[in-house]
């Protein structure tokens, strides 16, 4: 199963075929902000982190994407809008590129497509809905502990910084956080 998006394999397996794949580089970028985003991402191996630059130049990851996730700027795709998110590879990867054209062809050929491009854009929806909830009304803790569960092998991948990053607390924040769990845990 996709790890995001609760989707058979063997129904991804069929649509990657369709697809070119890319191998990028450890800190290479797929997406600068300014540009306009014409594809989808699938992470086959490696790692990629999309994350939004404030007016003060400070990183806010929105989601990683390891092995098996999908990840794309949709508002930049789907409403022509120049991106406000850079997609970013935290080390080398190949990413399977799937553009809208295909998608279009995918929905008219293969049955059972449209099915799976709309389950899919109904999980991503329920996790960003799960996000900004966690982002308004849990503690540092509870989000942490969503994190470790949405994201098991990540923090072995990641700097602290970057976890810190995605919860939307500062690394000394963190830091307290993964000390006050592991004394509870004693």
């Amino acid at each position: 199963m996709i790890s995001n998006s609760g989707i058979d394999e063997h129904e991804v397996s069929s649509i990657l075929k369709s697809c070119s794949i890319r191998k990028v580089k450890k800190n290479q970028f797929l997406l600068k902000a300014g540009e306009y985003c014409k594809t989808t991402f699938f992470v086959e191996t490696g790692l990629l982190r999309q994350f939004h630059l404030d007016n003060s130049g400070k990183e806010h990851i929105i989601s990683f994407a390891p092995e098996s996730w999908f990840v794309t700027d949709r508002e930049s795709t789907y409403f022509d809008n120049p991106s406000t998110y850079f997609i970013q590879a935290l080390e080398d990867s190949e990413v399977a590129l799937i553009n809208e054209e295909l998608i279009q062809v995918l929905s008219r050929e293969l049955i059972g497509f449209s099915d799976f491009n709309n389950r899919l854009l109904h999980n991503h929806i329920r996790h960003l809905q799960n996000r900004i909830r966690l982002l308004l009304s849990a503690s540092a803790e509870e989000r942490y502990l969503q994190f470790v569960a949405m994201y098991p092998d990540i923090l072995r991948r990641v700097p602290q910084a970057m976890v810190a990053s995605y919860l939307g607390i500062t690394p000394e924040s963190l830091s307290r956080v993964r000390r006050s769990i592991s004394t509870k845990s004693i």
